[in-house]
């Protein structure tokens, strides 16, 4: 199996679309993604290609934290998605280093993902809440979690997530 990551193209949407309907059973992902993109709201958008076909695709898109009247950025790693007959063969876990590499070669210090609490820590990923971060909606510590991309990135900051509002509709 040969495996390219790269950037998504606009002849990759159709593909794109399909890997989250299959992926997560439902559209909202996938109809998430396109709404995303057509807000302008994506930073980094990543597939996973195996000879012609796109197999996997991992999006990052634009968090607000806000922690009283301070405000700042950061990024917010999903949906991230793998065909489910390419699942379990480290795909879903190539993307996200390629990711998590290209948005630190950017310049970026914090990504932040909602997610498995035994998956995503192997990607530098650590409960967030600790480290005075949460999200605005009620979810298990564990599960809630930030990186940072560069050493010292989160210091003195904390606050309250924010995700773009069409995340309301997944």
């Amino acid at each position: 199996m040969s495996l390219i990551i790269r950037p998504e193209t606009p002849a990759d949407i159709p593909a794109i679309f399909h890997v989250h309907q299959r992926a997560f059973g439902r559209d909202n992902e996938a109809r998430l993604v396109n709404k995303l993109r057509g807000e302008n709201a994506i930073v980094l958008s990543l597939v996973a290609q195996v000879d012609e076909a796109i197999v996997g695709h991992i999006l990052f898109s634009p968090v607000t934290i806000r922690d009283g009247e301070t405000e700042w950025q950061a990024l917010g790693l999903g949906p991230v998605a793998v065909l489910p007959e390419f699942q379990n063969q480290g795909i879903g876990s190539k993307l996200i280093r390629a990711g998590l590499a290209e948005l630190k070669a950017q310049g970026h210090g914090i990504v932040i993902v909602l997610g498995h609490a035994e998956y995503y820590p192997r990607f530098g990923f650590k409960p967030s809440k600790p480290l005075g971060i949460q999200w605005e909606v009620n979810v298990p510590e564990e599960v809630f979690m930030v990186a940072e991309l560069k050493e010292g990135a989160l210091h003195g900051r904390t606050g309250i997530v924010r995700y773009h509002p069409l995340f309301g509709m997944v």
